[in-house]
């Protein structure tokens, strides 16, 4: 059903008027919507007061917006149904506030290779929306990204420590250090994240070893109870040891690992991404779309990589962020115990 207000889901007031200004920031000065521009809002029972706030906004630019609600996905990176994907390739621009994200799905690459600019906001909720990393200054914040990109563009060796234990070693192939998560998506083919704020890479396949010690977040859930020890042999998470956490990222990716074809199996714990936040006004909170944007973390994702260009495609895809990291890229210190040294 096409959204004509939010009273039914949002009956406060000032709860309305916060997230219409947040839904005008993100139309207006994230996307740059124009008034000639196919926009198609996607969204799910989970997240629909976003999504609906999201396409009262572009309306007020432009009558050329789609709102399609589908079904909450199970997990990160499972592909939305067909008819979703078909449209999400016809269209300039796309904003996908959903429960589970839609980032790293063969639908949302097609898309970008025909040329849409796509927001993903996974898990996103009206505190999320109205507060925290969204009150950034995505300008400032895009302006960081380029010079610590610069610096560290044609750099592959990367050797990440911490306080709790961390010791891994990887190689991001020179070049491919991604500087598009800025909040800025005014361009044809450019996607962010919102609220936006990191730069990351795929590890070359096949080349991460060592530990890898979880003390923020995973998923949805802030680590609380025991950290969540990653032993990484070779760009596979060979042993998960810790306590809930750990117990609920063996089963989620065990299930996941199950429906696999063989020619597939094991292939869930790929080490798929790596990257560090570069938001200011970003924390921790337990939702990995906010958390790996906080300044001074670095976080690791497992799973599927094929849209960073791997060869991966696994159908999972979710983050973990550790606190307090030491990023050494090549010979230069990119953050040294949870503070970013190359950002000036």
């Amino acid at each position: 059903m096409v959204p004509h207000s939010l009273d039914s889901l949002a009956p406060d007031a000032s709860q309305v008027d916060a997230i219409m200004d947040a839904a005008r920031m993100v139309t207006k000065s994230c996307l740059e919507i124009g008034r000639s521009e196919n926009v198609l809002i996607v969204t799910d029972n989970a997240t629909q007061l976003i999504g609906r706030a999201l396409y009262l906004a572009v309306q007020e630019i432009t009558p050329r917006v789609l709102f399609v609600m589908m079904p909450v996905a199970q997990r990160h990176g499972e592909e939305p149904p067909d008819p979703v994907g078909d449209l999400m390739r016809r269209q300039d621009v796309i904003i996908a506030p959903t429960r589970q994200s839609l980032t790293h799905t063969k639908a949302r690459l097609a898309a970008t290779r025909e040329g849409a600019r796509i927001a993903t906001m996974p898990g996103v909720t009206f505190e999320m929306f109205t507060q925290g990393g969204m009150t950034a200054d995505f300008v400032a914040i895009r302006s960081s990204i380029q010079r610590a990109g610069a610096k560290i563009r044609k750099r592959s060796k990367v050797h990440v420590t911490s306080p709790s234990g961390t010791d891994v070693e990887f190689v991001i192939d020179k070049g491919k250090w991604s500087k598009e998560d800025t909040g800025v998506c005014n361009r044809p083919g450019m996607i962010t994240n919102l609220p936006a704020g990191k730069i990351f890479a795929m590890p070359k396949e096949g080349t991460m070893n060592g530990t890898i010690i979880l003390d923020g977040s995973f998923e949805s859930k802030i680590i609380e109870d025991e950290p969540v020890i990653l032993t990484v042999v070779d760009g596979l998470v060979t042993d998960v040891k810790g306590g809930a956490v750990a117990e609920h990222m063996r089963e989620m990716y065990s299930m996941v690992d199950a429906d696999l074809p063989k020619s597939k199996k094991g292939l869930v714990w790929t080490m798929a991404e790596f990257g560090f936040g570069m938001n200011p006004n970003a924390q921790i909170i337990g939702n990995v779309l906010e958390d790996e944007k906080t300044l001074g973390t670095a976080y690791f994702s497992v799973g599927d990589n094929h849209a960073l260009g791997g060869n991966v495609s696994v159908g999972i895809h979710v983050s973990a962020v550790l606190r307090n990291p030491t990023v050494k890229v090549g010979n230069l210190q990119v953050i040294e115990d949870g503070e970013l040294v190359i950002a000036g």
